[in-house]
């Protein structure tokens, strides 16, 4: 029961004074201590989580239940062509943390961890979509596999999605000598065999997020020479139909692993918004 002078601010002021929520736009800094700046028209709030830079950009208006993206890595390429900012405009929250070139390996999980506690904490959606780009899809599908409770949709933007492929070079594409090594120091494998031995890579764990009921979105271009995509997305694609999943792959015929996202990325949209309006109803 409201007390005596909540109500007569009610009526003078003509709004309540209890229920708005930790982390609403109203406060002046809902986030951790940091600095606040623009990004893309937006106002974005920059923290630091576990020594790595944080940040969360918040829309005008935040949509009913608080949903929200998060690019993995790469957040300022191709804003435009892959819908972050056409969902920013339409109330989604957009996140990032800079973990650095580590390829979704167990330490960055980790910090994705500590970053989630802190977002949902202040008032974000329990579930948001995962946005990973070329070797992006190493992080979004890592985690994705580690927290698929916490996992609205997963696009993937020529995704990497087999580090054999890419940075190993062990199929048709080139590779990259130096990123391998690093891979293989960041998962602390002991020696070239465990790595490409290991069975770790999203395309062997897809199970969780097809049990999940996780929506996948695929963007490729079908001559890609980086990431290419009979080693990537089309395994992604033939394994998660035959588990059960829902996936959608958008082809761009003749488009190499760059421009990423979409002329006009309505599709991309259109599916994340969707993820995030059923995602209540999975368990």
């Amino acid at each position: 029961m409201k007390s005596l002078l909540q109500w007569l601010l009610v009526l003078l002021c003509g709004f309540p004074t209890l229920g708005t929520e930790p982390g609403r736009p109203t406060d002046p800094n809902p986030w951790p201590a940091g600095e606040i700046d623009d990004w893309r028209g937006f106002r974005r709030f920059r923290f630091t989580v576990g020594g790595c830079e944080a940040w969360v950009v918040e829309p005008a208006k935040p949509a009913k239940g608080r949903p929200w993206t998060w690019c993995m890595e790469f957040p300022d390429a191709f804003t435009e062509r892959t819908g972050v900012t056409h969902l920013l405009s339409q109330g989604f929250h957009h996140l990032h943390l800079v973990v650095g070139n580590t390829f979704g390996c167990p330490d960055a999980l980790d910090q994705f961890d500590r970053f989630y506690r802190i977002v949902t904490n202040r008032g974000l959606a329990p579930r948001g979509a995962l946005i990973g780009i070329s070797r992006g899809g190493l992080y979004a599908y890592n985690w994705a596999a580690r927290h698929p409770d916490r996992v609205s949709a997963l696009y993937g933007d020529a995704p990497v999605c087999d580090f054999k492929s890419w940075p190993g070079g062990r199929g048709t594409g080139r590779g990259s000598p130096p990123d391998w090594q690093k891979l293989i120091r960041d998962y602390r494998f002991r020696d070239e065999a465990e790595a490409l031995a290991y069975r770790g890579n999203p395309i062997d764990q897809l199970q969780p997020l097809a049990r999940a009921g996780i929506p996948l979105v695929h963007v490729v271009g079908d001559d890609d020479p980086v990431v290419p995509v009979p080693e990537n997305t089309a395994i992604v694609e033939q394994r998660y139909r035959a588990a059960g999943g829902r996936i959608q792959v958008i082809h761009k015929p003749g488009v190499g692993h760059h421009p990423h996202g979409l002329d006009v990325p309505t599709p991309v949209v259109e599916f994340i918004r969707e993820a995030a309006t059923t995602a209540g109803s999975r368990h």
